[in-house]
């Protein structure tokens, strides 16, 4: 049995099909990450009995012909800021290091019941505070098509476990383009549903306001099977869509893009962008229009001042959410304390990394008198700016294409001293998630060194349908391989 190369559809019909049982499915992974993730490091922990266990109940539903779920068999990976009941959930934090949830994340509880298999808990930026995966505090994890270089972040490990081929789905977060750069980097594809089709209820929270649950896949189709399962309505969910929804994806995703009308902004074409990655945009629209789609260029005058807006939002949202991490109520308690004030002073200093600290420091300052007017307030003024402008380019088109990073995987450690830098990455996610809308990031082509290249379709709010059918139309035309040769 090949699992690297299996995807969920193959997956699934196998163990229905008893060509091989669910249980041969889950050890076959296990070895294979045994095998690759000391070289990759995506994984924090495996959960190797309760997975092998899930799988011998699996088994004996299809014995005994009972009805299973969309997902029979299928092992899935997991970020670790999705709580996960009775398995250590850390945030790649110290702070959360001993932390083991009594309950499951919403869509935990929705992944179960339609048979899937949690294998394991994946690395990540810590508290999703980043876009290399280099701030965990536990490991730094590699780019499967380069280990010199980083996998994105900060779902860094949710990606290069898939592409290493060694979990066939997996799931992370998105706050500022966690998901899709990532995804771009490791050559895989990463989608951001609409801002409250997903339940965040079990995601420990970064920014409130713009965090979204999303899977990573090895095409398309799987990832829109998967959103089919985790998205809707959740009474634990204030933030969730209350209305109906599309429910199933796949029933028009290779109706192709003949008609649909494409926009490109300009001013994503400006300096900074990567040669490579601007000749896959445009070799894209070539084959958009090849297939039958209108492809204009267009303007979104105000991109570069969503970065800005992003980071007092988001670290904000962040100092406020971590707020309660104090030694006291949550998180790491230090063994020597004077008094209360020393306690959460030192339980904060010692157990938070220095990004975590800087992100804290920065909201703070943006939440405090005389400064709340003159920053938040504004940029929570741009943020409705902004959801206005996509509102009125989707009014005119159906979806709108983009760069998903201007920039290639660069090497661990490039950018480690230049944090504006890293936020730079940014540039062309965080507006998604300012407005709320969703987005999708594909694998296109390749470097001349051999490293990924993404491309980025955005939609109209709850249109997750339109940009499926845009990317699977592009993914069959270019083919591209999502398994990375890991050495």
């Amino acid at each position: 049995m090949d699992i690297r190369n299996m995807d969920i559809c193959e997956i699934k019909d196998g163990v229905l099909q008893g060509k091989f049982t669910a249980i041969e499915v889950t050890t076959s992974l296990f070895e294979a990450i045994k095998e690759i993730d000391p070289k990759v490091q995506s994984y924090l922990r495996l959960c190797e009995d309760s997975a092998l266990k899930q799988a011998e109940k699996i088994d004996k539903k299809i014995a005994n012909k009972e009805p299973v779920g969309a997902l029979v068999g299928v092992p899935i990976a997991i970020k670790d800021n999705i709580c996960t009941d009775g398995i250590s959930t850390t945030c790649a934090s110290k702070m959360l290091e001993d932390f083991i949830p009594p309950y499951n994340a919403t869509v935990i509880e929705k992944l179960l019941k339609e048979d899937a298999i949690i294998v394991g808990k994946t690395n990540m930026d810590e508290f999703a505070m980043g876009s290399s995966t280099e701030n965990s505090a536990f490991q730094t994890t590699k780019n499967p098509w380069d280990l010199q270089r980083v996998p994105g972040g900060s779902s860094g490990g949710s990606a290069a476990c898939v592409g290493a081929g060694i979990a066939p789905v997996s799931l992370g977060s998105d706050t500022g383009g966690s998901i899709r750069q990532p995804a771009s980097f490791c050559g895989v594809v990463g989608l951001k549903p609409t801002y409250g089709l997903v339940s965040r209820f079990g995601l420990i929270a970064f920014g409130s306001s713009l965090d979204q649950i999303g899977p990573f896949s090895k095409s398309v189709k799987d990832a829109a099977l998967t959103l089919q399962i985790i998205q809707g309505d959740d009474p634990l969910d204030s933030t969730t869509y209350k209305e109906s929804i599309q429910t199933d994806y796949l029933s028009n995703i290779d109706s192709g893009v003949k008609g649909m009308k494409v926009g490109v902004p300009k001013e994503f074409f400006k300096e900074g962008l990567d040669e490579e990655i601007k000749q896959a945009l445009l070799d894209s629209i070539e084959k958009l229009k090849s297939l039958g789609a209108e492809v204009e260029e267009m303007s979104l005058p105000i991109t570069e001042e969503g970065l800005s807006a992003y980071y007092i939002i988001s670290s904000a949202e962040a100092s406020s959410n971590l707020a309660r991490f104090d030694g006291i109520r949550y998180g790491y308690r230090p063994k020597d304390f004077v008094d209360v004030d020393d306690l959460i002073v030192s339980s904060r200093t010692e157990s938070f990394g220095t990004e975590v600290k800087r992100r804290i420091m920065l909201g703070t300052y943006a939440l405090s008198s005389g400064y709340y007017d003159a920053y938040y307030n504004r940029a929570q003024k741009l943020k409705k700016k902004i959801k206005e402008e996509f509102k009125k380019a989707f009014n005119e088109y159906d979806v709108i294409l983009s760069p998903t990073s201007p920039t290639l995987p660069f090497k661990i450690g490039e950018k480690s001293e230049d944090p504006l830098s890293m936020y730079l990455g940014d540039i062309y996610t965080v507006n998604i998630n300012l407005a709320g809308i969703p987005a999708i990031s594909l694998p296109y082509a390749k470097s001349k060194d051999g490293l990924p290249i993404g491309i980025q379709i955005l939609g109209p709010h709850f249109c997750e349908e339109k940009i499926f059918k845009a990317a699977y139309a592009l993914e069959q035309e270019v083919k591209i391989s999502t398994l990375a040769p890991v050495l």
